[in-house]
């Protein structure tokens, strides 16, 4: 490899790095105090530069989200989509999905708090339309695979399924709120918790 080549690919990495960076400290931004209240100086002035350095990596703040969130999002449906096509049964398929859930809030817990908050309003925008599209499709799974799980006997014959899915998202994804990343407790440990907690609540009753 030519000197110059490396020389390209090392500032392409190092780019790549500091784009990276940033991301991480507007996503911490935003879930602290709030998109719309956030403004590109105050990103620029926590990761040390000035104002138009930052547009060097992104041409608006709304960029900046627009990556951050589907970032997330496609790292959540690359899993969920690995867990759904090994066609387990529906108990075994809604206890890995719901450890891929907190293992996402762990790896991505301010990008949680921006979805949960801000998602509603940044879908009026046709550049945040996936948004929708993703919590459709949320609802979607979560409402066909209780359903399943109802037929197949593995949770309750009078299972109210809208109320359980309603339950299942807003229990496992307000944790964004107080989860802490290398905390007390672990993604696996409060999944685990969690999973104790709804399956007695869903699991049919002993003969």
């Amino acid at each position: 490899m030519s000197p110059r080549r490396r020389d390209a690919d090392s500032t392409s990495t190092a780019r790549t790095h500091r784009r990276a960076e940033l991301l991480g400290i507007a996503a911490g931004i935003f879930a602290e105090q709030g998109y719309a209240a956030t403004t590109i100086r105050e990103v620029a002035d926590a990761a040390g530069m000035l104002a138009g350095s930052l547009y060097y990596h992104f041409d608006s703040k709304e960029s900046m989200a627009d990556e951050i969130l589907s970032t997330f999002l496609t790292e959540l449906w690359e899993s969920y989509d690995r867990i759904l096509a090994a066609n387990k049964g529906a108990r075994e398929t809604l206890e890995a999905l719901i450890a891929a859930s907190f293992t996402a809030i762990d790896a991505h817990r301010p990008a949680v708090v921006l979805y949960q908050n801000e998602s509603k309003h940044l879908a009026l925008s046709p550049r945040f339309a996936y948004l929708n599209e993703s919590r459709s499709r949320f609802r979607d799974m979560w409402v066909g695979l209780l359903e399943r799980g109802v037929r197949e006997g593995a949770f309750r014959a009078d299972l109210d399924v809208p109320l359980a899915y309603r339950f299942i998202r807003d229990t496992v994804w307000v944790a964004a709120n107080w989860y802490a990343p290398g905390g007390r407790l672990s993604a696996d440990m409060v999944a685990k918790q969690y999973l104790t907690m709804i399956l007695e609540g869903i699991q049919p009753h002993p003969s």
